[in-house]
């Protein structure tokens, strides 16, 4: 096989892998996020299942928002993604993205409990606001993820 119809099948194969691997990372913070939310009342009796599950949640909330960032839209900045369409889309979402990035690291930083003690009292309220922002941000990466996969399923 020659170098010319390799390289764009590498590329093809790596994207198609980045995207599973966001999906993989999306589909546990949703299920996550779902435990942490069903533990609610948040009482004193709850409390250590509650800070065990939310450390583990806000790990995985972190990892999942820098993976986007990271191996995504750097690669896009970067100038590393040769479809103008794709550039163009990115470029447009962008900002959703950090938006919803912020969310997700003013959340970790209010509720890791790795690094502070915790108040739970506003917890619920919270969770309802972190869980709009990560709906909006997967239907933003949906639409990049389209984007993605217009060509690379050729």
């Amino acid at each position: 096989m020659s170098n010319t119809l390799k390289m764009p099948t590498e590329r093809r194969e790596r994207t198609k892998q980045t995207i599973a691997k966001l999906l993989r990372e999306r589909q546990k913070v949703l299920v996550l996020f779902c435990q942490v939310a069903g533990l609610e009342p948040y009482t004193p009796d709850k409390h250590k299942p509650v800070l065990a599950q939310l450390q583990e949640f806000c790990q995985l909330l972190v990892d999942y928002s820098a993976f986007g960032h990271f191996e995504i839209y750097d690669r896009i900045g970067r100038g590393e993604e040769r479809r103008e369409h794709v550039a163009t889309v990115a470029e447009a979402l962008y900002p959703r993205i950090v938006e919803t990035t912020n969310a997700a690291v003013a959340f970790n930083d209010k509720y890791d409990p790795s690094d502070h003690p915790l108040s739970l009292d506003q917890l619920s309220e919270d969770l309802s606001m972190l869980g709009q922002s990560i709906a909006a941000r997967i239907e933003v990466e949906d639409q990049l993820i389209a984007a993605l996969m217009e060509r690379a399923a050729a």
